[in-house]
């Protein structure tokens, strides 16, 4: 009985380590053969332009009776522009900023992060100055990142419609 117990344990034991050693390949090791987001910085936003992409988030967000806070910083990272609409909570004015500069840094929307990490991706969340929550969106005109517009204090989805109307007035021309 006693043989019977070792050897069921050594086979346990093998069985583990083979299990061990064939691993399955992560999908994440693929090595692509042109880097995502690398659209170039250029020259800061103007302030002028800035006030613009607030104004159109603002009135995007009077729409639809959604107070938020809006960040835009300039394509150095600093704060160029700030509005907090009546209503809005106090919480988001930090999380509007920190949603424009994690747009600007890593040079794409926040979403992308909110996206991987709801994918199981939590790699994303050790990543400094990441947030995983939408409403961060650079700014870009004539190929190169001038900025990057921060809204929240609204749902996600919320933050990322009054964004995008933001983000419009610069993107799109």
């Amino acid at each position: 009985m006693r043989i019977q117990f070792t050897l069921g344990i050594v086979a346990a034991t093998l069985g583990l380590l083979t299990s061990a050693g064939a691993q399955t390949p992560n999908p994440r090791d693929a090595v692509a053969e042109s880097m995502g987001f690398s659209t170039p910085y250029g020259a800061p936003i103007s302030l002028e332009r800035a006030d613009a992409a607030i104004n159109a988030a603002v009135a995007e967000g009077l729409k639809h009776h959604w107070p938020v806070n809006i960040a835009v910083v300039d394509s150095g990272g600093n704060l160029l522009a700030f509005k907090r609409m009546d209503g809005a909570q106090l919480g988001s004015i930090q999380v509007s900023q920190h949603k424009a500069h994690a747009a600007l840094a890593f040079r794409r929307e926040t979403k992308v992060f909110e996206n991987a990490i709801q994918d199981g991706n939590v790699y994303a969340m050790t990543l400094d100055g990441v947030i995983g929550s939408r409403g961060g969106i650079p700014l870009v005109a004539d190929g190169k990142i001038i900025g990057a517009i921060g809204c929240s204090g609204a749902s996600g989805a919320q933050d990322e419609v009054i964004c995008k109307a933001g983000a419009a007035t610069i993107n799109n021309k």
